[in-house]
């Protein structure tokens, strides 16, 4: 897998322009990266559309997140039930991106992000208009994600207590 096609800038950059597009932010995480998972970009937005606005615009964990959990699930496999280590390493992984989101801007749940005092919004989503994009931090958490992935890719992989990923 050359994973390092692009860099982690140019990654970063082409989630924005997804979200711009008016993909949601786990989408445009996630097609950033459709080459790592060896799906076409029709699959992968398809399979992260639920995770668009905090999950189903419930406002939970943010969907640049959920992005970023999504290509965990490619960079390190778990495709049995039974291999803890593979899941211990996943797992790792997710939280290791998590901690660099949350370290990066404060938190990782949608409604805090965007400092919302309602637990979820309607399921409709808001139209993307000029006023939208002004007043959403959502592009800059897409492409902060995004870059966060990148930096993996392009440093090497996490190490862990015991040294492995």
């Amino acid at each position: 897998m050359d994973s390092v096609k692009f860099s982690a800038e140019e990654r970063a950059l082409r989630a924005k322009e997804f979200f711009n597009k008016g993909y949601n932010c786990a989408q445009s995480v996630a097609l950033a990266y459709a080459d790592v998972t060896s799906l076409d970009e029709e699959m992968v937005a398809k399979i992260t559309a639920s995770f668009g606005g905090g999950m189903g615009r419930l406002r939970e964990v943010c969907g640049a997140v959920s992005g970023m959990a999504f290509v965990a699930s490619f960079l390190s496999p778990c495709p049995t039930a039974d291999n803890a280590e593979a899941k211990k390493a996943n797992y790792a992984l997710v939280q290791h991106f998590a901690e660099k989101f949350r370290e990066q801007n404060g938190a990782i749940v949608c409604r805090t992000l965007l400092g919302l005092d309602r637990p979820k919004d309607e399921p409709t989503p808001s139209p993307r208009t000029a006023e939208y994009y002004k007043k959403r931090p959502c592009a800059e958490y897409v492409y902060d994600a995004a870059l966060i992935v990148g930096e993996y890719l392009a440093n090497g992989k996490l190490k862990t207590e015991s040294g492995k990923l």
